[in-house]
């Protein structure tokens, strides 16, 4: 029976604020194989988990993170948006997967560096769409990367052969089981996001999906589990 990772979406946000520290510790704490993390640059280019391109939506702060020093986010959320350092320390050791939303090149570069720098790079793979996971691979030829896609249009061999992902990441109403097979024929593994439901985890283990992102880990773990009475 194929092994599905479990990867908790920007932590485990239904118990702690996404992408902070604490949601990151709890998804973790719960059993989750790996942790979805969310990586912009400040204005003085520090690295920090933050999905969105402004503190509006988690902070009730209209401020772009873009037009922020990493000092002035500190004292806006009082040190509550970590670092992507203080995310990898926090991991202890767990995978954490990178998204890079409106990453640029310069700011791809900036993020491969850091983790390097932590000593993280075993440890660490990156999700994006194929612009940005070009950079990534251009910034280093070893990282592990899951290019997101978003239709069933398979990637251009072209395509494939230069970012060279060791897996494919799609939304999970785009997938079955075709799909899947054929992916896996191609010699890729199939991720899936986000998955909240028990009856969307349950048809998607039975695609043969490698992994599933989900806000919901104690929910995933339940399901897998019930598959080995």
């Amino acid at each position: 029976m194929r092994t599905v990772s479990v990867v908790g979406h920007r932590g485990d946000p239904y118990r702690a604020r996404e992408n902070t520290l604490p949601s990151l510790r709890s998804a973790i704490e719960r059993g989750a194989d790996s942790v979805e993390i969310d990586v912009r640059l400040t204005r003085d280019g520090v690295p920090v988990l933050l999905h969105d391109a402004s503190l509006k939506r988690l902070w009730g702060l209209d401020r772009p993170l873009a037009r922020l020093t990493h000092a002035e986010l500190r004292e806006l959320t009082l040190g509550r948006v970590p670092t992507l350092r203080d995310a990898l320390l926090a991991a202890d050791g767990h995978r954490l997967m990178i998204d890079l939303p409106g990453a640029s090149e310069q700011s791809v570069r900036t993020v491969v560096a850091a983790v390097r720098e932590c000593g993280a790079a075993e440890r660490t793979y990156y999700c994006a769409g194929p612009a940005t996971m070009l950079a990534v691979r251009a910034a280093d030829p070893a990282a592990e990367i899951a290019m997101t896609w978003t239709t069933l249009a398979p990637p251009r061999p072209v395509l494939l052969n230069a970012v060279r992902p060791r897996w494919l990441n799609y939304r999970f109403g785009l997938l079955g089981t075709e799909l899947t097979d054929r992916i896996h024929r191609d010699g890729l593994l199939v991720s899936a996001w986000t998955a909240d439901t028990r009856r969307t985890m349950r048809r998607l283990v039975g695609f043969g999906v490698d992994s599933i992102t989900t806000n919901r880990v104690e929910a995933l773990h339940r399901v897998l589990a019930a598959r080995h009475p």
